[in-house]
């Protein structure tokens, strides 16, 4: 194999991680890019409150995720409240759950939230259920801007410039992965995806990181994550006898590793991703993942940020994509300053501006007081720069590479920053 030259930025973060879940995603025709959110303020008028619906899950595969993501939501907006609100008046809040692809839950949820004239959906965290209320969402004139949905066909979707998104698209995540194992030693890789599009999306991505890379993906299985068993896909790959194996996966992961185990695949050489990097301290004997890595879109939380999530919600262990989703509510809320009005089509028009060009600020205090004056800022948040694109996507993020020790809990071993 030919060595490859690595050029990621490595990123200083601090030590232990949070879980891991994940964006999915899916494909869709036409473009309509959210560079017209550039272009001022829309013809729309708010009712001068501006209202915040969430889209998060509560039940189903993701639920684990759901608590970090509504605790960010509420620490942002109990930070936006305490700088004076948006246009003068507290941001209100109406939570819901998102469910899973496997229910029609969101749809419910999305119906009752546009009945309460929210501005913006912070959600869904799945890139699959965000592909059943998206039109729905931006055909009522609403923001929808998801914390968790790294499915590259969110950029090209037409979205009448109202769907954004504060995590990477998995263009990056498959592009570190794929670059980890073979910087690991692998010349041949195989795959085992679930079959949603957050899963199919995902693994083309690695694929055409490691043949990039003079690797070789000698096997990709694609499975019914419903399914009772998996052991004719696991045979399968253990049939063309990788060097690395991408699993790219949900909550099905506690069926498909003891699988493996007991087809004695060395788990040394699995690789988890956001969908399924989680703490299975409960649910594999111990030392079952030892030397396992994974990687996982954006930052590790800091200490302070994860004391003031805590403050929010004292339960909370898990702290995955709680800085997107509080990234999520306070560029919203600049935005809306930013066009003096709450409307959707209004804070859409705005939210590229406030998020890169002008003079950087880090608090929505500090950037409201900016925006007041009439200067143009560059919000850049707990998550990172965000800088979002024409499409409505982060152009630049970190990807974490995290490994599993002896008690199947997962720590951070380093970032990777890119640009998309």
């Amino acid at each position: 194999m030919t060595p490859r030259t690595f050029t990621w930025q490595f990123v200083a973060v601090g030590a232990v991680a949070a879980l891991a879940l994940a964006g999915c995603g899916s494909d869709s025709d036409g473009t309509t890019p959210a560079a017209s959110s550039s272009s001022g303020a829309a013809t729309a008028k708010g009712d001068g409150v501006f209202k915040v619906g969430t889209l998060l899950p509560q039940t189903g595969s993701l639920a684990f995720l759901g608590p970090p993501e509504e605790a960010g939501v509420a620490l942002a907006i109990k930070d936006v409240n305490a700088a004076g609100g948006v246009l003068g008046k507290p941001v209100e809040a109406v939570n819901s759950d998102s469910g899973d692809a496997s229910t029609d839950i969101a749809s419910s949820s999305v119906d009752r939230l546009l009945s309460q004239k929210v501005d913006t959906i912070v959600g869904a965290a799945s890139s699959a259920v965000s592909l059943t209320v998206i039109d729905k969402i931006t055909g009522a004139g609403v923001v929808e801007i998801s914390p968790a949905n790294t499915s590259p066909t969110f950029t090209t979707y037409k979205d009448n410039g109202l769907y954004f998104r504060t995590a990477p698209s998995d263009v990056l995540q498959g592009r570190v992965l794929g670059d980890l194992m073979l910087a690991d030693g692998a010349q041949t890789v195989g795959i085992l995806a679930l079959q949603d599009p957050y899963g199919t999306g995902l693994a083309e991505n690695v694929t055409k990181s490691v043949t990039d890379g003079s690797g070789e993906v000698v096997i990709t299985k694609v499975y019914d994550p419903k399914a009772a068993t998996f052991s004719a896909e696991v045979g399968a790959v253990k049939a063309a006898n990788p060097d690395a194996i991408a699993l790219i996966a949900f909550d099905e992961t506690k069926k498909i590793v003891p699988e493996l185990v007991k087809q004695k695949i060395d788990l040394k050489k699995v690789y988890f991703v956001d969908g399924n990097l989680a703490d299975y301290s409960k649910d594999f004997a111990k030392g079952t993942l030892t030397g396992a890595k994974g990687t996982l879109p954006g930052v590790v939380a800091s200490a302070d940020f994860k004391k003031k999530l805590l403050e929010v919600d004292p339960k909370l262990t898990e702290f995955s994509y709680a800085p997107e989703s509080y990234d999520a509510v306070v560029i919203t809320a600049l935005a809306a300053e930013a066009a003096k009005d709450d409307s959707g089509t209004s804070v859409a028009s705005k939210l590229v501006e406030v998020s890169k060009g002008g003079e950087k600020c880090t608090t929505f205090e500090a950037c409201v007081k900016l925006v007041k004056a009439g200067t143009d800022i560059d919000y850049d948040g707990v998550s990172g720069p965000i800088e979002f694109s024409d499409q409505g996507d982060p152009t630049e993020a970190t990807i974490g590479i995290y490994q599993y020790g002896a008690d199947n809990k997962y720590t951070f071993l380093e970032g990777k920053a890119g640009k998309l």
